[in-house]
């Protein structure tokens, strides 16, 4: 009996204690600047380490779908490999470099940070003007368009997410299909919407849209997602709906892409 008496004291006197440090950091918050600005930073301080612990938490769970990408990806290339090798008799050499191809540069990157539930979404990767990177040049994976950079610091790039009300690029259904402008749909995770598609297009749900290669931007044949309904749009062309590959929400490995013939096509273009 004694002992059960003395457990509720130390509960009594632990919420009495509780709700006294409730009562003092609330008379702090309200009677001065300096302490409402002390705890207003502990508080932001706490939410930053809650928000740095989930980041961390979603890219470990992740990890499993990205290794898994990744054995399908290494797959591939070695089966591209094989048949090299069947075709011309011969190795690729050690020495070749492949960070080049055609008019573009390509340089593997890790995402540092990237917002995913607003109408202007941003990324930051790891790579910057030391590594190559400059503004204008395009944030791609191997399931469709990411971003495109927008400032470059030294070590880091700030770009903006396909995830963007304002971003448009250039896409075509199917490889050798028509071209029309692709944009996010402003709703939904992995949804976009294919415009300016002429009436006489014929359309088949599920057909496959790829980057058209008529911007400087991106190469062409980049696989970003299928068709599925559409609709007439001011009488005058399609409005497609796009069910993209990418998951946006785990986007964690990506690649920045410069054409290394932009500043002469800009030159032409501006003439």
């Amino acid at each position: 009996m004694f002992r059960r008496g003395n457990i509720i004291i130390f509960i009594v006197n632990a919420a009495i204690f509780i709700a006294l440090e409730i009562a003092a950091l609330a008379m702090l918050r309200n009677n001065g600047q300096l302490q409402n600005l002390w705890i207003s930073k502990g508080a932001h301080g706490f939410m930053a380490g809650v928000w740095g612990c989930t980041e961390d938490i979603r890219h470990y769970f992740s990890l499993k779908k990205e290794n898994e990408a990744l054995a399908g990806m290494v797959f591939r290339q070695a089966q591209a490999l094989r048949l090299y090798r069947e075709q011309t008799g011969r190795d690729i050499p050690s020495d070749t470099t492949f960070d080049t191809v055609g008019n573009f540069r390509y340089i593997p990157a890790s995402v540092s940070k990237t917002t995913r539930n607003s109408q202007h979404n941003y990324i930051i990767i790891d790579k910057g003007s030391d590594d190559g990177v400059s503004p204008g040049s395009g944030i791609i994976t191997n399931k469709g368009v990411v971003g495109i950079v927008d400032a470059v610091s030294r070590n880091y790039s700030y770009g903006r997410s396909f995830r963007n009300s304002d971003m448009v690029i250039s896409a075509r259904i199917g490889l050798t299909g028509t071209v029309g402008a692709l944009s996010w749909d402003g709703i939904h995770s992995n949804g976009a919407v294919l415009r300016e598609i002429p009436l006489h297009i014929r359309l088949n749900e599920g057909d496959t849209v790829y980057t058209s290669g008529f911007s400087s931007l991106f190469p062409p044949d980049i696989p970003l997602g299928t068709t599925g309904e559409y609709v007439v749009e001011n009488g005058a062309t399609y409005e497609v709906k796009i069910r993209l590959f990418e998951d946006f929400s785990s986007v964690r490995y990506v690649t920045v892409v410069s054409n290394t013939d932009r500043e002469e096509i800009t030159e032409l273009e501006n003439r």
